[in-house]
């Protein structure tokens, strides 16, 4: 999205293989929060996957105005394997979320950001595991968002 900034809540999604982690922030888009780590359900079928229906019913409770994906793009700048999947995944969500907007932005060092946060801060091992998805997912929005403030799109 490009133009001027409009004001409301976002939600920020770091998409694993096994969990998803969300985000939101607040509606002047200062600070990215933690909101939940949720199964990733890797089903094709007709029906929705949970996580989505789950993102989507946050959408609804915050109000969200946009949903902002990271996409995993290596230390070159070049998207691998794991991009296609994310943007298979952003595709989906897209369809679920319209007229929401889904936007993908470079997630690029999001979960080693997010475990070394972690880690300054004492937390380490299961309990870690139980939460980096949400701080990546913290980590993804909050770049977005000051990129944004900074004047550099990302999304």
């Amino acid at each position: 999205m490009t133009g001027e900034w409009v004001r409301g809540r976002r939600i920020g999604v770091d998409v694993g293989s096994v969990r998803v982690g969300v985000a939101v922030c607040d509606p002047d888009g200062i600070l990215a929060s933690p909101v939940a780590t949720l199964a990733r359900d890797q089903r094709t079928d007709e029906e929705d996957p949970s996580d989505m229906s789950q993102i989507m019913a946050y959408v609804a409770e915050y109000e969200a105005i946009e949903i902002v994906v990271g996409l995993p793009i290596n230390l070159a700048g070049k998207e691998g394997p794991a991009a296609g999947l994310i943007r298979q995944y952003a595709d989906r969500l897209r369809q679920m979320a319209a007229p929401v907007p889904v936007l993908l932005t470079d997630e690029r060092m999001s979960t080693a950001a997010a475990t070394r946060r972690l880690s300054e801060r004492g937390v380490r091992g299961r309990r870690q595991r139980a939460v980096i998805d949400q701080v990546a997912a913290v980590e993804i929005l909050q770049g977005w968002l000051d990129a944004r403030r900074a004047g550099a799109v990302r999304g």
